[in-house]
């Protein structure tokens, strides 16, 4: 059983990785997380990616596919995964599936998290971390009881990532819709998309996401 959870930053997609690994046994592979490990351990694939970011371009879609392959051929993946991070293309997403086959697999189900871009924008630059603690908080949905002071520690030291202001989160979102976009209308097409709303309680999107797996399961 191998799922393809796609979301824009800000979606909850990471929490929702977790929720849905723990529920249905299905192991979490971040692509992220492959390539911080691939280049931490100095792994040949690690070494391949590392000589195309040195150079500051995009490591070729193969390499990609080929960490990613190395990973899911592992003991704790017997029982399929959920990708999140890849495909990010449809021509990744051409070349995963190809492999896929090669291996008698294939993508059983897509979940795409859908959430309002407005949300989503504010969700991304509402974010405050508390710098002694390092409780989150958001200015617009979970603010803290006093402005400025955290709840959990009672410190006055909040700040906000630089990369969470409203102007880097809008392009952003802004590459991930175009990126993403033809993607999603790919599966689609395939009769794998299952469009989640994720704007709302996380159990019960959690509790969405598991059902459209089982709906799949017997494909």
């Amino acid at each position: 059983m191998n799922v393809i959870l796609l979301g824009a930053p800000g979606a909850g997609k990471g929490t929702q990785a977790i929720n849905i690994a723990e529920q249905t046994g299905l192991t979490h592979v971040s692509s992220g997380d492959l390539f911080r490990a691939a280049l931490r351990d100095g792994t040949e694939l690690g070494q391949k990616a590392k000589a195309f970011m040195d150079r500051g371009d995009l490591v070729p879609d193969n390499i990609v596919i080929d960490m990613i392959m190395e990973r899911i051929g592992a003991p704790d993946c017997a029982k399929g995964v959920i990708f999140d991070g890849f495909p990010r293309t449809v021509d990744q997403a051409l070349a995963l599936s190809d492999v896929l086959q090669r291996n008698n697999q294939a993508i059983d189900a897509v979940l795409y998290l859908s959430v309002d871009q407005e949300i989503l924008l504010k969700r991304i630059s509402g974010r405050v971390t508390c710098k002694n603690c390092g409780a989150v908080y958001n200015i617009y949905f979970t603010p803290t009881s006093q402005p400025g002071i955290c709840d959990r520690c009672g410190s006055d030291q909040l700040y906000q990532r630089s990369d969470d202001n409203e102007e880097t989160a809008r392009n952003r979102l802004d590459v991930y819709f175009h990126q993403t976009t033809p993607l999603i209308d790919h599966y689609r097409e395939q009769g794998t998309l299952h469009e989640i709303d994720g704007q709302g309680d996380i159990a019960q999107i959690t509790h969405a996401m598991v059902q459209a797996i089982g709906a799949n399961s017997g494909h």
